[in-house]
C-alpha cells in the first residue's frame, strides 16, 4: 500500500468520524437549542437544513475575540450568538462542538489538499 492509499485511508476516517460527530452534536446540543425559546433564533442563518449545527458548533470552536467581532457586525445574523449560547450549554456541549467542527473542518481541507497534491503529482512513483 503506497503513501495515497494511506492518507486516503486516513482522510475516509476522519470524515466518518466528522458524521457520526455531526449526528451525536446535532441530537444532544442543538436539538436542545432548538428547543429553549431563548436561543432558538440566535442559532445563525441556517442556508441549508442541519446548517445551524454547524453554526452552533463553530461558534464554539472560534476565539471569544473573533466572535465578540461577528456578534457586533451587521453580518452578525449569519452567525450563531456565542454569547447567549454559552450561558445555555454546558462542558460537555461545548467541547463535543468543537471536536465536531475541528473535524469536519480539517478533513475537508485535508481532502482538497490530497487532491492538489496528487495533481501536482507528488504521489507518482
Amino acid at each position: 500500500m503506497g503513501d495515497r492509499e494511506v492518507w486516503i485511508a486516513i482522510l475516509i476516517v476522519a470524515s466518518i468520524a466528522s458524521g457520526i460527530f455531526y449526528v451525536a452534536f446535532g441530537q444532544i446540543t442543538v436539538r436542545k437549542l432548538r428547543k429553549n425559546p431563548e436561543t432558538k433564533n440566535v442559532l445563525g442563518l441556517g442556508f441549508v437544513s442541519g446548517w445551524d449545527i454547524i453554526n452552533v458548533a463553530q461558534a464554539f470552536s472560534l476565539p471569544r475575540a473573533w466572535t465578540r467581532k461577528i456578534e457586533n457586525s451587521k453580518f452578525s445574523f449569519i452567525y450563531a450568538n456565542t454569547t447567549v449560547l454559552f450561558d445555555n450549554t454546558t462542558k460537555f456541549d461545548r467541547i463535543l462542538g468543537c471536536i465536531f467542527y475541528w473535524l469536519l473542518t480539517l478533513s475537508g481541507l485535508f481532502g482538497a489538499l490530497l487532491v492538489l497534491l496528487n495533481y501536482l503529482g507528488v504521489f507518482n512513483n
